[in-house]
């Protein structure tokens, strides 16, 4: 029976957000092979984090800058060690290496951090990305560390391409895993068994507003909220409200709800999948961000067409090409509409919200997009045949990852006496 360590950046919150979902059908897939599987984080605990030991995984805290974790390590002597983001690769990644050294490292990146901060400087500064704001120090480091791992888990079909295209990353490094879902266990199956329009209401936006891209998502449609608004009244839709919900609401966030025009924050949904089948029509105007985008999965899975951007459907349909947003043909296949700019935006939410028929049609394509790329029996165990072929050719993998081998004899030693001073500093302090 193998062992499995992985190295939490948080605690997972499936109910929050969709990298805390995804965090946990890894862990599950990794505990349907048999495996031992420990979670281990030094993040603080929170309101919405799961049960780990509800699903048989045992959890530890531990901590920054601490040779305790080097003892812990030597204890469990893990077979696979995965870090959730590549900043735990750089907190844990020197120490896993001396104390595990032939344990396979993964790196689960969930999303590139490199190119959602790149696209954030360009949307602040009212502009459109440029190279130079892609290849950043953050760029540097993550990058560093995908090519330190002995694999690197890929949520969006663009970002293998770019990770290839711009960063010159060796496929054999990097796998494609977009989220897995349990189809046989979701509210719908096929497009029969979705609730009709006519029983839903009313605009839903859903995401964790800790999460920047979600939260600047937010104050985008207040602003296009009266235009939208107005278009609806224009076309016999006088009452319809905007639902937004998500974790960890902040004051300014609460501030915003304001019920005499239908623009009303709700906070926390205990469950997701009820508040999107009751909605006609999810929204996300995205202007920046990167992976692939759960709450538009979930849409999908509740039969609730959505309407988004080129960022939010980026990377979510078959024939994505190595272009900023989705090529025409992608699309035409979208369980919504994707729009170029806020007035295609207005346009689109007006059109579906108000017409039925072309409602049903979009309702139509999510079944088979599922079924094509989500079907988690399907990338579930691809996944763990590349983790065994690895596991048993690592010596020969290794060799041929120079760059990854020059990488850990040197950043990492930095990364190693940065992290030993602080320690040092931490016990002079406390003897004081």
């Amino acid at each position: 029976m193998l062992s499995v360590l992985v190295i939490g950046y948080v605690w997972p919150e499936p109910n929050s957000s969709a990298a805390g979902s995804h965090m946990l059908s890894l862990l599950r897939l990794f505990k349907q092979q048999g495996w031992q599987v420990t979670f281990a984080s030094p993040a603080q605990t929170t309101e919405h984090m799961i049960d780990l030991a509800d699903e048989g995984i045992d959890s530890t805290a531990i901590e920054l800058n601490s040779s305790s974790f080097d003892q812990y390590l030597r204890q469990l002597q893990p077979d696979i060690v995965m870090f959730d983001r590549f900043m735990m690769e750089e907190q844990f990644g020197w120490r896993v290496e001396k104390n595990c050294p032939d344990a396979l490292r993964i790196l689960d990146t969930e999303d590139l951090q490199c190119l959602r901060n790149a696209r954030h400087q360009a949307v602040k500064q009212n502009r459109e990305m440029e190279l130079s704001d892609l290849y950043s120090d953050l760029a540097k480091r993550e990058i560093a560390a995908i090519h330190r791992c002995d694999l690197s888990l890929i949520i969006s079909s663009y970002e293998m391409q770019l990770l290839q295209l711009q960063f010159q990353m060796p496929i054999q490094q990097i796998h494609y895993l977009p989220f897995m879902l349990d189809l046989d266990k979701l509210p719908s199956q096929n497009s029969t068994e979705y609730s009709s329009y006519e029983e839903r209401q009313h605009l839903l936006m859903i995401g964790n507003f800790r999460h920047a891209p979600n939260w600047d998502s937010v104050l985008h449609m207040q602003s296009l909220w009266p235009a939208l608004r107005e278009q609806l009244k224009k076309n016999g839709q006088p009452n319809v409200e905007l639902h937004i919900y998500g974790s960890y609401p902040p004051p300014k966030a609460t501030a915003l709800n304001n019920p005499k025009t239908g623009f009303l924050i709700k906070g926390w949904a205990e469950d997701a999948y009820q508040v999107m089948t009751q909605a006609r029509l999810c929204l996300a105007p995205l202007r920046f961000g990167a992976g692939i985008k759960g709450k538009l999965l979930d849409a999908m899975v509740c039969g609730t067409p959505s309407i988004t951007t080129l960022i939010g459907a980026e990377g979510m349909l078959p024939d994505n090409k190595m272009v900023e947003g989705v090529t025409v043909q992608s699309k035409l296949n979208w369980p919504g509409i994707i729009a170029d700019d806020d007035q295609t935006f207005i346009d689109g939410v007006v059109e579906l919200y108000s017409q039925p028929d072309s409602w049903q049609q979009k309702q139509q394509n999510a079944p088979a997009l599922l079924a094509d790329l989500y079907d988690g029996t399907k990338t579930g165990p691809l996944l763990i045949q590349r983790i065994l072929e690895l596991k048993e050719n690592l010596a020969q993998h290794r060799l041929q990852n120079f760059t990854g081998a020059m990488l850990n004899h040197h950043s990492m030693k930095s990364t190693q006496y940065m992290s030993q001073w602080i320690e040092a500093k931490n016990q002079n302090s406390s003897h004081k």
